[in-house]
């Protein structure tokens, strides 16, 4: 019923997953922001926003160089 905002870890291993799933259905409306932790998001530091209802992303932690592959 709100916008929801998740922190990676800060100190991830290579080969951790995250995996975040809208099971309410409202993220097109209550987008889910996941938050770089000052690291990298598909080579980049930036947030992932998720703000398609339903969406499911699964974040794998590939290292500093590209950090955080969105699967």
């Amino acid at each position: 019923t709100a916008a929801r905002t998740l922190t990676l870890p800060a100190s991830p291993s290579v080969g951790n997953e995250v995996t975040i799933f809208d099971a309410s259905g409202l993220a097109g409306t209550n987008n889910i922001t996941i938050s770089s932790n000052s690291g990298k998001i598909n080579g980049a530091v930036q947030d992932l926003i998720i703000d398609t209802n339903g969406a499911v992303a699964i974040l794998t932690y590939t290292g500093s160089t590209y950090g955080w592959a969105v699967n």
